[in-house]
């Protein structure tokens, strides 16, 4: 039998957000413990399209207008595919979305969001610079791009919008856009022009960034151990979670899982309505082709980032069963739609990876105290932020678990709001 394991906090799930968690515990005096059932890094936080998405203040909202709504019901674009029996299963959940999505709701979604968004890049360039990892991290922003030379007017129209937010952005014609990224097809069949977004940073490996910080937190003193969260239980006042043949004991317990967060919660009495938008990436040997920033097709819904392994080509949204097989379907299209800007080369993987989103339906994340049960909680349900605002919520919840004044008003965030 191996030897029980003392902590203070058990943080369960070694992905961007529980990495983050435990060193912001970390750096408050306590003594951690981070489990996963495999290494650092390893889940969604591996299949992003790497970006620190600073310029992302408006939260992906359902889809309320009757064109685009009729234009995804074919299910034949790379942003949005589903399957109509998880749509029918998950129908309550998906209604909660659609008001969520309301003019007026999205304000109140973007005002809850806005306080992690803008600390997104300073917590992450603080980690950065801690864990060594500036090699994996670039600093001039991504490109969003238009095919549709009538949209991108009015996209360039009404960018100033935005402006309250404090974004650092150029709007480029096509003319621009060639000469900022001359490996992007321009023109009839290609862009029509795009905004260069310049606050966000990109990430070549987000796994291997998740490491680096992972390897932060050891040499703090942390501890890394291999268990399953499932095995989580309360007794005599502590939280115990299986680490191998031995157990960890800990006064506090904090579930920053992935998908499987909303599951294990309704174990101890709390329930959170959580949609699974599952998504792929695959990585493409591009040669000379290799674009100098990340793109974003925003009409066709895919994001082409530079990586260390290649070009990643990552998809938008697949609602389905998070544990479905595999739909190659939208990665084709994404592939077919990416290969009209520039020259697709063979992938990498033979097989794309294909990960999970929990995204919870009024579009913020669920950070606080379990209600009902002492010591526990809830860090999860980052949606398509949790690269992002892994960090930011972090020591969010650092905070309010230290009993400290936190840097945001976790209000929006608490677990029983639901």
């Amino acid at each position: 039998m191996g030897s029980d394991m003392r902590v203070d906090v058990a943080v369960l799930g070694a992905g961007i957000v529980g990495v983050s968690t435990a060193l912001h515990l970390q750096a408050r005096g306590m003594d951690v413990a981070l489990l996963d059932r495999g290494p650092p890094g390893e889940g969604a936080s591996f299949g992003n399209a790497g970006l620190i998405e600073r310029s992302s203040v408006i939260p992906t909202a359902f889809p309320r207008q009757a064109a685009a709504l009729a234009r995804y019901a074919l299910n034949r674009v790379p942003s949005v595919r589903y399957d109509l029996a998880y749509l029918l299963w998950n129908a309550p959940v998906l209604a909660r979305y659609w008001h969520h999505s309301s003019r007026a709701n999205l304000r109140l979604a973007i005002a809850a969001m806005l306080p992690l968004i803008e600390a997104s890049v300073d917590e992450h360039d603080a980690l950065i610079a801690q864990a060594g990892a500036g090699d994996l991290v670039r600093s001039d922003g991504w490109i969003g791009i238009w095919r549709t030379p009538k949209t991108f007017a009015a996209i360039a129209e009404a960018v100033h919008r935005l402006d309250r937010f404090n974004l650092s952005y150029s709007v480029l014609d096509a003319a621009q856009l060639a000469r900022v990224e001359p490996t992007i097809r321009v023109g009839p069949g290609g862009a029509a022009g795009g905004i260069h977004w310049h606050d966000p940073r990109t990430v070549t490996d987000p796994g291997a960034l998740v490491k680096r910080y992972a390897d932060l937190f050891a040499r703090r003193g942390g501890r890394l151990a291999r268990g399953d969260a499932e095995s989580l239980r309360q007794a005599h006042g502590r939280w115990s979670v299986a680490a191998g043949d031995a157990r960890i004991e800990a006064r506090h317990a904090v579930i920053a899982l992935g998908a499987g967060a909303s599951r294990l919660a309704r174990r101890f009495g709390r329930s959170v309505p959580m949609l699974m938008k599952r998504g792929y990436h695959r990585h493409y040997l591009v040669d000379d082709a290799m674009p100098s920033h990340a793109v974003a097709d925003q009409e066709q819904g895919f994001v082409m980032s530079p990586m260390a392994r290649g070009l990643r080509l990552t998809t938008g949204v697949e609602f389905a069963l998070a544990d479905a097989p595999p739909d190659a379907r939208q990665l084709r299209a994404a592939e077919a739609a990416a290969a009209q800007l520039l020259p697709l080369g063979d992938p990498v993987e033979a097989t794309p990876w294909l990960g999970v989103r929990p995204c919870p339906p009024d579009m913020r994340p669920v950070i606080g105290p379990a209600p009902g049960a002492d010591g526990l909680w809830f860090n999860f349900g980052h949606a398509h932020h949790g690269l992002t605002v892994g960090p930011a919520t972090g020591r969010l919840l650092a905070e309010m678990l230290a009993g400290e004044q936190p840097f945001a008003d976790p209000a929006p965030y608490r677990a029983d709001r639901f």
